[in-house]
């Protein structure tokens, strides 16, 4: 196991005191593109290894091993309070909910009578409600019968309505602490939009000019965000740049996870990692 350091850009409220540097753990190799870290209550870690229809099980010393094919194509994952995990299947242009008996359904693949895109990244609110972006890259392109990329909400009765039509491509999606406000990443615009989910309002940009390209997003429980681009990117709430983690590949996607949600676990093309903070990720359940 092989380990390096964090660079730091400026001095950040995250980075110890006492160390100069924070610890990257390797934690998983030979995949064929990692994507879709999630951390589930009952505490382990699950990701995709997209282009093997695979999701994969890391349970904190036990090491990492299969736990599901999915032909769908899993990408984003999530989960609920109550332990049902969330995947985007892009391959099958829909979302899907599988019960801890193994139960799946099929909770969103059209709106306005079309196929979907190819659902993305995805995050449930403490109250049940579901939100995704749909973007379609590369030959995804060819089959979309949408004309547009869209950031969805799903109600718990099913209700899909769309909170944003745009002509660049959200990716990943996270939620403020308080579950008020949706932060999507847009990786052609190379940006952060912030959508007001209490009143409404149109989404604005709320960070702007992200090196690299802008992959997933997560918060932290002081309402900083983590931004997966060239590479591990933190964020103020106010938009300021605090640090970065340069790793050995470009990230894809990060998530919050251990017993006291102190670490972050990311994703890169072939790769795992997981670095320890010292903030949690805000409560997703």
């Amino acid at each position: 196991m092989r380990f390096i350091f964090l660079c730091i850009l400026a001095a950040s409220a995250v980075a110890a005191q006492e160390s100069p540097g924070l610890r990257v753990e390797k934690i998983a190799v030979g995949l064929h593109y990692a994507e879709g870290p999630a951390w589930s209550p009952d505490g382990f870690l699950i990701f995709s290894d997209c282009p093997a229809n695979k999701l994969h099980k890391l349970i904190p010393g036990k090491g990492d091993t299969e736990s599901a094919d999915i032909p769908g194509g899993p990408i984003g994952n999530a989960y609920d309070a109550q332990g049902r995990r969330y995947t985007c299947e892009f391959r099958e242009r829909r979302v899907t909910r599988t019960s801890k008996n193994g139960k799946v359904e099929v909770l969103a693949s059209r709106f306005e009578g079309k196929r979907l895109n190819a659902p993305n990244d995805i995050v449930v609110r403490r109250d049940g409600q579901i939100f995704f972006t749909d973007p379609a890259f590369g030959n995804q392109q060819d089959n979309r019968e949408l004309d547009f990329y869209g950031v969805f909400h799903l109600t718990p009765h099913g209700e899909l309505s769309a909170i944003a039509r745009l002509q660049t491509r959200p990716n990943g999606i996270a939620l403020s602490p308080n579950g008020k406000t949706l932060y999507v990443t847009d990786s052609d615009a190379r940006c952060v939009r912030a959508f007001d989910l209490e009143h409404g309002a149109a989404g604005r940009v709320l960070i702007d000019n992200i090196p690299g390209v802008p992959d997933g997003i997560r918060v932290d429980e002081k309402g900083g965000l983590w931004i997966a681009a060239k590479e591990i990117y933190e964020y103020s709430p106010q938009a300021e740049m605090l640090a970065h983690i340069a790793l050995d590949q470009t990230p894809t996607n990060l998530a919050f996870g251990d017993p006291d949600m102190q670490s972050l676990f990311i994703t890169t093309r072939t790769e795992v990692y997981r670095v320890r903070i010292g903030v949690k990720g805000a409560a997703q359940y």
